[in-house]
């Protein structure tokens, strides 16, 4: 008979979710729902009725640790409907600004797995912040790749986190020569590093692979040779920056994306029936309480031909590196593969850049409420922001971003695997909680279901 079981909140990545798991007699979990508790902030309702410059910067504030990607679908989004080209200047240097923001972000989920790994060769688990060797040295490689990816930032977007220099139409201003040799700098810098820590983070993640049993809390659980498999699909648009409605050939299509109701995904009320005191940080849901995801969860559900779909790092190197690694270690592997590729491509933009040219464009359009869309790979995924503007202001905006898509691909993903090891997948697919959940609950009166939101 199965049992059911919850992790609330889930730990070590950005917003709030919970996993609710049935499983069987061995602790196998058979359906796994994992989904948003995050309350809204309504960031597409707060940019209707603004102008095409002003939302892009509000709904960069959806998350501090993705607004570059944000920021950037955001102007996309605006630019498609509009009809705006920009300058190739002006692409180079969101170009730049796009591979700071990933190798950053990649560099600070190291910090955020690495503590379920081991070192190699012994049954020590990682702690990131020990002064003890060999980890001491693996941190400040991580810091200051994260550094270097800031300071990119900083220079081209003039803030790392909320960047105020792209605009619609392009960027305000470019940046100087001495600014340029600085990234240069930086990049060259940074290719080693990323390299050394591409190949330590594959070793660990392959040596966890091949343990056959892991430690959680006080229970030794066997590590399933399918490992957070799953047989959903595959979604991106470009291996680095973008795709959009403006494009000759554009790489998505808003009429093969579909939504679906959470109340017609997840499952239905149900009572915890087993609880774990030992489990990591605090112990799981104690048995007896009601838990409910069809009117917990704050997210739509989107499918992509009417499928669930994953994007991230795996999925552009499985659409455009032919990349063949399935299971969360799989996919854990890509996102360190994507590393080098963030500096390659910054030196590639950087010598190519102009500092004289023009990087705004010559004219700007104020719409005339067309739909345009921009969807750009952020370090989690495909982030596809679609809006309609009408005379310099914003009708329609509405975000995709990756956690939303990764919802029910990884809640598939959990199945087979003992429930002690669901956060372990979750992680894998590094969730930003708070930029995925877009939607409120409401009762047939059309009141919103405050309570479910927050508990």
């Amino acid at each position: 008979m199965s049992k059911v079981v919850e992790v609330s909140p889930t730990t070590r990545h950005e917003g709030h979710s919970k996993l609710v798991l049935k499983v069987n007699d061995a602790g196998i979990i058979e359906r796994g729902d994992w989904l948003s508790i995050t309350p809204v902030r309504g960031i597409e309702k707060l940019c209707v009725g603004k102008s095409m410059h002003q939302a892009p910067k509000i709904s960069s504030r959806v998350c501090g640790i993705c607004p570059i990607a944000h920021t950037l679908a955001g102007v996309g989004a605006m630019e498609a409907s509009i009809g705006c080209e920009i300058p190739q200047d002006a692409y180079l240097l969101r170009t730049i600004l796009q591979c700071a923001n990933r190798l950053h972000s990649h560099a600070l989920h190291n910090i955020l797995t690495l503590p379920d790994m081991y070192i190699p060769g012994t049954d020590t688990k990682i702690n990131p912040f020990t002064p003890e060797e060999p980890v001491r040295t693996v941190a400040k490689r991580i810091q200051r790749l994260r550094e270097i990816g800031q300071t990119v930032g900083e220079i081209v977007g003039g803030e790392a986190i909320h960047p105020g220099n792209p605009r619609v139409g392009g960027m305000y201003y470019n940046i100087s020569p001495q600014a340029k040799q600085k990234i240069f700098d930086l990049a060259k810098e940074g290719v080693s590093l990323s390299i050394a820590q591409m190949d330590f983070m594959i070793s660990v993640l392959k040596n966890w692979e091949n343990r056959g049993t892991v430690t959680v809390g006080k229970t030794e659980v066997e590590i399933p040779e399918k490992f957070g498999w799953h047989d959903q699909g595959y979604m991106a648009v470009d291996p680095v920056f973008d795709s959009s409605s403006l494009d000759f050939e554009p790489r998505w299509d808003p009429d093969r994306w579909t939504d679906v109701s959470p109340y017609n995904w997840y499952q239905g009320e149900m009572e915890v029936s087993l609880e774990d005191a030992d489990y990591p940080v605090g112990g799981t849901t104690k048995a007896g309480t009601k838990t409910w995801p069809q009117m917990q969860a704050c997210t739509s559900v989107p499918l992509y031909d009417g499928c669930p779909v994953e994007v991230g790092p795996r999925a552009r190197l499985v659409q455009f590196k032919n990349y063949d690694r399935k299971g969360a270690m799989g996919l854990q592997i890509a996102r360190q593969m994507e590393y080098p590729d963030c500096l390659y491509t910054m030196i590639e933009a950087c010598d190519a850049l102009d500092c004289n040219g023009s990087v705004l464009a010559d004219e700007i359009p104020q719409g005339d409420g067309s739909l345009g869309w921009n969807a750009n790979e952020a370090p989690r995924g495909c982030d596809v922001h679609l809006a309609r503007v009408k005379e310099g202001k914003v009708q329609e905006y509405t975000l995709l971003v990756p956690t939303t898509w990764n919802f029910p691909t990884c809640s598939r993903a959990l199945e087979g695997a003992p429930w002690q090891l669901a956060e372990v997948i979750m992680r894998a697919y590094d969730p930003c909680v708070s930029c995925a959940t877009h939607m409120l609950v409401v009762d047939e009166s059309k009141k919103i279901v405050t309570q479910k939101l927050v508990q």
